[in-house]
This record gives C-alpha cells, structure tokens and sequence, in this order.
C-alpha cells in the first residue's frame, strides 16, 4: 500500500468519524468501482500478489526509521535515482546490499530477503469456515477488501467494512436470504467505508460499531463487550497507528472448531504493514502485540492484499 507524501501512488481522502451520518465525498469512486471476484469462497481466493512490494517496504521502512533517500542508497550501494526506481517498481536493475541497508531501516533481513525472492502466502480455502465471503471492490487505482460473515442457521449476518461497491454485498446479502445485524469498522478511511451510505439505506437497523472517540455513543465499541452473531462470537483489539480509530475484530467459536478470524483493516498486511499516519512506533507495537499475539492458525483478513495467518507474519514479515 502507498499514499501521500512518501507514497505518492495513494492518496489518503478525508474521514468523517460519524459513520453514521457520512455522506460519500467522492461519488466516481462508487459509480466506477467494480467487484473484482466478488463473493470468493472457492480454495484460490485470489490471485495471489502482495499489496506491498519490496520498494514500498523499503519505502514505508525508511519513513518509519527517519533515514534519508540519500543515507540509505549510500548504504544499499546504489545511487538515489536507482533507489528511487527500485521503491517505484519494486525491482532494481543495480545490486542491493541489503546486508547494510536493512539494519538501517530497522527490517528483519531475513524476511525482506525472503520477499525479495518471491515469497508470497499460502492460498486460503474458506470453505474450513463455511459462510464467509470476501469483496474486493476496485475504483481510483486501487483495491479493497470486505468481507461478509454468518452464522449458518440463523442467518444472521455481519459485515466489516465496506469497501467501495455496495451492490455485490447486497446481492449476497439478498441471495443468501440472510439479515444484516452488524457493520463493523475497521477504520474510517475513506475507501474502507465508502459503500456505507448505500448499504445504510437498505439495511438502516443494522448496528454500527467504530472505535471513533467522536461516533455517536451506541455506535463505539465497549471494553471487552462480546457481540454475539447465532452461535458466532465477535471480539475486539484497539490497533492504532496507521488509524486513530483502528479496531481489530475477532470472530471465534466456528463450527468444527475451525480457526479464529481476524479482520485486521490496514493494521498488517501480508509481508508489509499499514502506514504509520498516526505514529509508526504505535503502529508497530500494536500490531504485535494484539494481533500476532493471537493463536498462530489465526486467519489474518487485511483491508487490502491476499489473506495470511499469525504464523506466515511472524515467518516472514520483514517489520517484526
């Protein structure tokens, strides 16, 4: 993922912190977002690439250290224009010492080498958990990932985030027969909740949880409440850093005693994290410590990117 300022190839868009209220600022996202394998469920859930290459780790690590363009193609043994290139595109024409670059951005080099060499995650057969399905919406360059949730007998149905198209999750919605009880946030970016409006309009009793200090009282979430969806329970970590209102929500107790899904929004992503817009070091710390704290088999859902596990992160992800 990149975004402003050292990112340039995604822009950050305002946020409201009253999901209840917010209106869509930016309508071509919504007209011209189209589902990208809606509703996954088959063992290939997606063509399988990183949301972050090596130059965008490269990139965010160096942000997240404070070192310079200039520091640190001295150190990898490249000039800044070849840097340059390689956090562009990923790939490099010039050899990288990563032996002295990586110590320097504070990266595990090991793993970075091991993303650099094409690792990518195993891919996920969800039929382990039945009734999950994953968007993935497109508009403005980019892709997001919801994901929609039930319990299988009662059908009653969660949904956390939005993405950018609300018509493939009310299509499912409606074919499934379900009921629509829950939307939980994951972050008040604008891509991760642009849909909601519209779903709103459809399903307006279903009931909002954020972790936004500013949304209305009913729609916060509680210190260490349990929302339960039929036989389903859903739990709640606070994962600020690259969002002030980051929540990390657990969905446990599946039929067959299948894993713990986490729907992490941007706080990790498969190989890479989410940028530190709030403070990198918070980032960072929270991500280990409430969500790689979680049992190894967990399933990692990510706002954007392929799916992972605890145990693949911890494996190979170069910022831990």
């Amino acid at each position: 993922m990149v975004g402003a300022g050292l990112f340039p190839k995604r822009a950050e868009r305002p946020t409201s912190t009253n999901l209840e209220t917010r209106t869509s600022r930016h309508h071509s996202a919504s007209a011209e977002a189209k589902a990208c394998g809606q509703a996954r469920r088959e063992a290939n859930v997606f063509p399988v690439s990183l949301e972050d290459h090596l130059g965008d780790i490269i990139r965010k690590a160096r942000a997240m250290s404070g070192v310079s363009a200039a520091a640190a193609a001295s150190a990898a043994g490249v000039t800044e224009t070849e840097l340059s290139a390689l956090e562009e595109s990923g790939k490099s024409a010039a050899k990288i010492n990563f032996s002295k670059l990586v110590p320097l951005i504070g990266l595990n080099p090991q793993k970075l080498e091991s993303i650099a060499s094409g690792w990518l995650p195993a891919q996920t057969d969800l039929s382990l958990w039945r009734e999950i399905r994953v968007f993935t919406t497109a508009g403005e360059g980019l892709t997001v990932n919801c994901y929609l949730v039930w319990d299988e007998v009662q059908r009653e149905a969660a949904l956390f985030d939005t993405g950018l198209d609300a018509k493939p999750i009310l299509d499912t919605i409606a074919a499934e027969q379900l009921q629509l009880r829950h939307i939980f946030i994951t972050h008040s970016h604008w891509d991760h909740v642009e849909a909601l409006p519209k779903i709103r309009e459809v399903w307006p009793k279903a009931r909002l949880h954020s972790g936004s200090k500013n949304a209305p009282v009913d729609q916060r979430n509680k210190t260490a409440e349990i929302i339960h969806l039929g036989g389903l329970r859903v739990t709640h970590r606070e994962t600020p850093g690259h969002a002030e209102d980051g929540v990390t929500y657990m969905v446990g107790n599946w039929q067959e005693d299948a894993p713990i899904i986490a729907f992490v929004g941007d706080a990790i992503f498969a190989g890479s994290i989410g940028r530190g817009n709030q403070s990198w070091e918070l980032a960072r710390q929270k991500v280990h410590e409430q969500i790689l704290s979680l049992p190894p088999e967990t399933l990692l859902c990510p706002g954007h990117g392929p799916l992972t596990t605890v145990a693949e992160e911890k494996e190979h992800n170069p910022f831990f």
